[in-house]
């Protein structure tokens, strides 16, 4: 896979902290010409400096023609990670769902409308989308996130089906806590459901790397998220009560 990567144009969205700067360091120490995007541009202009990448700031919905013309045209890459952990519940405000849809699944849909094209056309192209175990399962205190999340997988889930046989290939992230700001964010919940078992960023990148030597679809950085999952298919009710005993333990904690 290291191979494969030698002058390959990659593009990692919110890539200025966290997972999408771990993104583009370990793409970046495999040959790749990394575009470095991240609303902050001067934190994408750090990790640019840093691996000899192209910073590109602004919005992750609307970089793909820039970051394409800083490639030279090929983007063979592209890594829809950047996202916004928005907590609460159906009362959360209409602006916080808004930003939750549009960041966490919209910029995925407007970037793959962009590429794909170009890729079905050479046949080949790569989408990697940093979803999130809880879209896959759920995150308690967090309606806006774990909803969306689940769109983001279900839209690369549907790419992966899609255009498979045609040369593109997708990979859905889905790790439980990772040491970011994001996570840090998430307060009690986070705290209780994630901080015990949360990993680096790059030990997600790692695994993305290990899972596109073997072309897999589903990258778990955490493995046991692999049992959660099946346990909230074959025994739902189970499984519900058993998130529900942490929904009260949080409550019991003060929230």
């Amino acid at each position: 896979m290291v191979e494969a990567m030698q002058d390959a144009g990659v593009v990692v969205t919110g890539a200025g902290g966290g997972i999408g700067a771990a993104l583009a360091r370990r793409f970046a120490a495999a040959g790749a010409r990394v575009v470095v995007n991240d609303l902050d541009g001067a934190k994408a202009g750090v990790v640019a400096d840093e691996i000899g990448g192209i910073a590109v700031p602004g919005d992750a919905s609307t970089v793909v023609a820039e970051a394409r013309d800083a490639l030279g045209g090929t983007v063979d890459v592209y890594c829809a990670n950047a996202g916004v952990g928005s907590g609460g519940s159906e009362a959360a405000p209409e602006q916080v769902w808004g930003l939750a849809w549009d960041v966490n699944v919209m910029a995925h849909v407007r970037a793959a409308n962009q590429l794909i094209p170009a890729w079905l056309e050479r046949g080949s192209g790569r989408f990697v989308s940093t979803v999130s175990a809880a879209g896959l399962l759920t995150m308690v205190g967090a309606a806006p996130y774990s909803v969306t999340k689940h769109g983001a997988y279900a839209f690369a889930e549907w790419l992966s089906l899609t255009y498979r046989h045609r040369g593109l290939k997708v990979h859905a992230i889905c790790p439980q806590g990772v040491r970011t700001d994001m996570l840090a964010g998430t307060g009690s919940a986070g705290d209780l459901v994630l901080l015990p078992t949360a990993i680096e960023p790059e030990a997600v990148a790692d695994a993305l790397f290990a899972g596109m030597e073997e072309d897999r679809f589903l990258i778990l950085p955490h493995p046991e998220v692999a049992e959660y999952y099946q346990a909230r298919a074959a025994t739902p009710e189970r499984w519900l009560t058993s998130m529900n005993h942490i929904q009260q333990k949080w409550e019991a904690d003060g929230r």
